[in-house]
């Protein structure tokens, strides 16, 4: 029960207060592109369309992690797979240790019935393999939702900062190594919010993950909703203190990419318009997830989210057709000018 009111929790905070970055932006916004009066090619031609982990996407695109674990957890995920299925995009799950440690939760996840084809990921905490967790609950959780990859989050301060917080985090690399090497799908590392920097990159590179999903600042800030869970006054002194804390989104993305080089990096954290997703792709990015924006969305009904996913799309291709890039190959190699 203490796990399904955290996860009620973190929903309500995220659609009632303002927790998002205040001081610290993506940082993508230092970068433009230089628009091209003569693209050499027909709007209706620009394809948007990815390979990712196996998966063909529509475009490079993932409604990143959020919720599970209660009831209106599992009505919101419900829209996001209808959503994601229409679209054909991809979609990670919210953590699922509640659904391991009360296997009546798993509804709350599985959505395979409603998104048959789509690249869906498991997620756990990284941590919890410091708790008791292996190879073995992590196989658990993707057969449970039937997944294509499993998500290993990091957020070692969001725990820092949890009263019930999970904060033994050493020896956690090895443990990675090890489900990476048991797991027959891909297992990606994202960080929820803090960023992934070169030194942590490289690490994970090195420990056979197959992805990295960099969460940068200047999006939702997990500081901020802990601080508005405080129990007390010293706890929301505490979390105050971090509202601002992490590596912009831009600036992680860059790190990510020297400390794994080959390795596919996906950008989030703050991630709010196609162009925001077309300058991602030109850093380095194979793709962009979207998080907040979607679980408000998906409060509302399955047709809001795709509603969204249509905007975020249609403003990639009308970026891409801007730069004269005929897809995502082409803006990958399309330079971006530092902003004065």
């Amino acid at each position: 029960m203490h796990n399904q009111q955290r996860k009620f929790d973190h929903i309500r905070i995220n659609l009632e207060e303002d927790v998002q970055f205040q001081n610290v932006s993506t940082g993508l916004e230092k970068y433009r592109f230089i628009h091209r009066a003569l693209p050499d090619l027909n709007l209706e031609e620009v394809d948007t369309s990815i390979t990712l982990l196996g998966k063909r996407l529509t475009a490079p695109l993932l409604i990143s992690s959020m919720t599970g674990g209660t009831p209106e957890a599992g009505e919101i995920n419900h829209r996001l797979a209808e959503a994601a299925q229409e679209a054909q995009i991809g979609l990670g799950l919210g953590s699922q240790r509640t659904a391991i440690e009360d296997p009546t939760l798993a509804d709350t996840y599985r959505v395979r019935d409603v998104a048959p084809d789509v690249l869906l990921l498991a997620n756990l905490g990284a941590v919890q393999l410091n708790y008791g967790y292996g190879p073995d609950e992590c196989r658990q959780a993707v057969e449970m939702v039937e997944a294509d990859g499993l998500i290993l989050h990091l957020n070692p301060l969001q725990e820092a900062l949890q009263p019930e917080g999970n904060t033994r985090f050493a020896g956690l690399l090895p443990k990675i190594e090890a489900v990476c090497r048991a797991l027959p799908i891909p297992v990606i590392v994202k960080e929820v919010g803090g960023g992934i920097s070169e030194w942590v990159a490289r690490r994970l590179r090195d420990a056979g993950v197959a992805a990295i999903e960099v969460a940068g600042a200047g999006g939702s800030s997990w500081s901020r909703v802990e601080m508005h869970r405080a129990r007390n006054e010293r706890q929301r002194r505490v979390a105050a203190a971090f509202a601002d804390w992490g590596i912009p989104t831009a600036e992680s993305l860059l790190m990510a990419l020297r400390g794994a080089p080959g390795l596919p990096i996906i950008a989030s954290g703050g991630i709010r318009d196609g162009i925001q997703i077309a300058k991602s792709i030109a850093l380095g990015a194979v793709a962009c997830g979207v998080a907040g924006p979607f679980l408000r969305a998906a409060v509302e009904s399955t047709a809001a989210v795709l509603e969204g996913i249509s905007v975020l799309v249609e403003q990639l291709r009308i970026a891409m057709f801007a730069v004269g890039a005929g897809d995502i190959a082409a803006l990958r190699q399309t330079p971006l000018v530092r902003a004065e």
